[in-house]
Parts: C-alpha cells; structure tokens; sequence
C-alpha cells in the first residue's frame, strides 16, 4: 500500500519508517531539508516541501494513496492549515497528529475523526493497523507478545470459541470478545462505544460485528487474521 506522511518530527519520522519496513511504499515530506536528507536512506521515498503550499501539496500522489498522515507537531497552525488543504484536495483518508484537545476539537469540527497521540508508541500501533486492516488496535507485552483487537474473520462467524479451535490452530488466546455499537450525544450525534463482553469462554459465540481481543506472537495473530 502507498501511505503519504506530511511531517518527519519524532513521530513522523518514526511512524515512515516502520511503514516502509513493513514493505509500503512511503512519500515523506518536511518543510526542513536537513531532516529530509537524514532520512532519505530509511524511507521509500523523502521530499523537502512546505504542507501549507497547495500547488506543492496537489504535485503528491493523493489520490492513489491509501491514506495521508499529517504528522506535524510542533506547529499546531501548520498541522491545521495542512489538513484543511487535504479537506479541499477531497483525499479520502486523513489521519491527524494531535497535540492539544483544542486541536482535537477542531479536527472534529472539520470530520477528520481518525487522529492519534503523539508518543513512539502510538506510530508503532498505527503502523500494525495500517498495515492491516483488520487490526483495529494493539500495543506490545514485550519483544514477543502483544494484545491485538481485530475484526471477527469472516470462516468463523457464528463459531464457539471452542468450535473456532483458535488457542490449538494458531497459538493465541482470545480474551474477550467486543460489541460495538452507537452511543448518543447530547448534540443529536452519535459516536462509537465499545462493550466488552467479560473473560472469554468456551461457549462464547463469535458474531459478525464483534471484536475479538487477542494475546500472542505478532506472526500468529497476523497468520490467523489473514486465512480468516
């Protein structure tokens, strides 16, 4: 997949280059050449540009990317002004760095509901779910294990726990199962909750919109993902 990542700050920098470890193709961007130049050899691709500039920006290849990632921190301005102009560009996924809840708030106002935090960690993450996308969230135990919540694969809907036989065919535990629904604002909106159903059982049932919430080797998580 191709990923664009305005912004090559801590996070940035860190979130490009594990793409590009897990095989995506990256383009970079920075107002900052010495940065761009550090990079260059870690990242697919790195260009040295202003995100503000809408005929710099309209040159990147938006509409074949499979989602823009406006990584820039310290410039909270810069950061906004870069995701209005992707708003314009009509990209279709935008995901935003946020720094501050008035940020947030603001991402908000403009529908971008996909932004995260500004710690290594959180690129880590959002680098395993984009490079899945049936990862919805995770984080690591330590070098070998982590807890992956993911979409319920498709061959087991409907299944037992004990008739999916997940533990013995892929050596991960399933520790509870997750029901998301909607839940109301005061505004007449709504936004996504989540409900987990308690330790998994035996007889606990798989169903379509559920989440199963798994602990594991990375490899089998993502082996048992991918033949689901």
């Amino acid at each position: 997949m191709k990923y664009i990542i305005l912004g090559l700050g801590h996070f940035g920098r860190s979130l490009a280059i594990q793409l590009t470890e897990l095989g995506h193709e990256v383009i970079a961007a920075d107002i900052n050449l010495t940065i761009v130049e550090q990079n260059k050899d870690k990242i697919t691709h790195t260009v040295c540009m202003d995100t503000t500039d809408r005929e710099a920006v309209s040159s990147l290849p938006l509409k074949e990317s499979n989602a823009v990632i406006v990584a820039i921190g310290e410039e909270e301005g810069a950061s906004l002004l870069t995701v209005a102009l992707l708003k314009q560009l009509k990209v279709k996924r935008i995901i935003g760095r946020v720094v501050s809840e008035l940020q947030k708030t603001v991402l908000e106002a403009m529908n971008i509901d996909e932004y995260i935090m500004p710690e290594e960690e959180a690129a880590e993450r959002l680098a395993l779910r984009l490079d899945n996308i049936d990862i919805v969230d995770s984080f690591k135990i330590s070098e070998k294990y982590s807890i992956i919540e993911t979409k319920v694969p498709e061959k087991y809907i409907g299944m037992t726990l004990k008739e999916a036989d997940l533990t013995n065919k892929y050596k991960v535990i399933v520790l509870t199962t997750v029901k998301v629904g909607n839940e109301g604002l005061k505004n007449g909106t709504s936004k996504s909750a989540k409900e987990a159903s308690g330790i998994a059982k035996s007889d606990t049932v798989l169903l379509e919109n559920d989440l199963l919430v798994l602990f594991g080797e990375l490899a089998n998580i993502k082996s048992l993902i991918q033949k689901g």
